[in-house]
């Protein structure tokens, strides 16, 4: 296999250290964490789904660092045969090129197969790594076997509401949430970020090419060509069977059958490789017995309302699962693994979230509780999910609907989620 000379990689090197000079964008909240592990000796793993703005969040960090800094993104197509032998080449041509730095940013890292021991040695010389991947469990296996105690890590989402509107330039205070016209404006931008997601490349141009494009490059380069997989026609639809029923609990052995795979350790692979990929989130049925919780039914959720509803169907008539994939996607940037809950009645609580060890949150999302059915069946759910875990407030997030019922001494807040968001 040919190996790229030392020339070429001076030239990838000079264009790509041109093109950080772009607009940083918008700042993100993730760059608060990182700016806690700047002192720290280990190494900063930022991982996230393609095109999500991790490298804009290396720029952000580098922009805080006065040029004192080496950088290479190995997502390059011309650096389709870096080895992990060259990065003694690469890191001469930096030093000829910028002299001595002790930060390195690393963009896409795990492209190039063994890069963790290159780490390793230099982060024993005392250099400091930011490193961003696009592939969990690669990333994971990597450094659990080289880097252990030696990493810190992140996971970077698609623009969170709050997010998006310093995208929009709209600013506002908590306090003003009460003043109508605020009300009114952030109603207008929820909706327009409900329908839109996050991906910051897809809001710029506006282009489902642009989501596509990320799909493609899941399912070619992170999963087909990486686990050598001769099934595209099954991945493909599988994927278009989990856009297509968000928040709809399914077993893996369904799946089997309706996919016509040879087995159910397939099913399992594939989702997996979905998951790795940041593409899709597998959400447990909650049990106090953790092999119970792994052996039940699972819910699937997307990265991205946009992206599900460009590759899935019936957005429109799915609305209340797209806002569900909202709050879900919330709750996982605020650190929670949330599960769902079915109790003895068959009554379903969409979400179940652990603040502490001895405390549980239970959230109900529905689109509308102005069907007077549909709001005596959700909040007889609430209650008796709420008997069963023995708290007394819960919550029910609806598209635009806020009240506060009490009822046999316990307290559910209906709140709407675009308010939720803000919290």
């Amino acid at each position: 296999m040919p190996k790229i000379d030392k020339k070429s990689l001076q030239e990838i090197a000079v264009e790509q250290r041109a093109q950080l000079a772009v607009d940083g964008g918008v700042e993100r909240a993730a760059l608060t964490v990182v700016k806690k592990y700047f002192s720290l000796p280990q190494a900063v793993i930022v991982a996230g789904i393609r095109r999500c703005g991790k490298s804009t969040l290396l720029r952000q960090v580098m922009s805080l660092l006065k040029d004192d800094y080496y950088y290479f993104n190995f997502e390059d197509e011309r650096l389709i045969h870096f080895r992990a032998e060259q990065f003694n080449d690469l890191y001469e041509v930096l030093l000829e090129l910028y002299g001595r730095r002790n930060i390195f940013f690393f963009d896409e890292i795990q492209n190039v197969v063994g890069w963790e021991r290159f780490v390793r040695r230099f982060q024993d010389n005392r250099f400091k790594f930011f490193i961003t991947g696009s592939n969990a469990s690669l990333l994971s296996r990597e450094l659990g076997t080289r880097l252990t105690g030696r990493y810190v890590d992140c996971t970077l989402y698609p623009f969170s509401f709050a997010e998006f509107l310093r995208w929009k330039n709209f600013e506002f205070l908590k306090k003003d949430l009460v003043k109508t016209t605020i009300r009114a404006e952030l109603k207008k931008y929820f909706n327009e970020y409900f329908a839109l997601g996050g991906m910051p490349e897809y809001l710029r141009f506006g282009s489902d090419e642009a989501l596509k494009k990320v799909y493609e490059s899941i399912i070619y380069r992170d999963i087909i060509t990486r686990y050598e997989l001769k099934d595209e026609r099954a991945l493909r639809e599988l994927c278009v069977y989990l856009f297509s029923n968000l928040a709809v609990p399914f077993s893996y052995t369904a799946l089997k059958e309706t996919l016509r795979l040879g087995s159910v350790n397939t099913v399992k692979s594939y989702i997996q490789y979905l998951e790795n990929s940041f593409l899709f989130f597998t959400v447990n049925k909650f049990n106090f017995s953790y092999r119970k919780q792994i052996i039940s039914p699972k819910k699937a959720y997307c990265i991205d309302n946009a992206l599900a509803k460009a590759l899935g169907f019936s957005f429109s008539e799915n609305k209340g699962r797209f806002l569900e994939n909202i709050v879900f996607l919330e709750l996982k940037r605020r650190g929670y693994e949330p599960t769902y809950y079915l109790s003895a009645k068959g009554q379903e609580i969409d979400f179940v979230v652990r603040p502490d060890a001895k405390k549980f949150e239970l959230l109900q999302v529905c689109w509308s509780l102005e069907n007077r059915h549909t709001k005596a069946r959700e909040i007889a759910a609430l209650q008796t999910a709420m008997a069963d875990f023995k708290i007394s407030v819960g919550y029910i997030l609806t598209d635009d609907e806020d009240e506060e019922i009490k009822v046999d001494g316990k307290k559910i807040i209906v709140m709407s989620v675009y308010k939720w968001l803000l919290v």
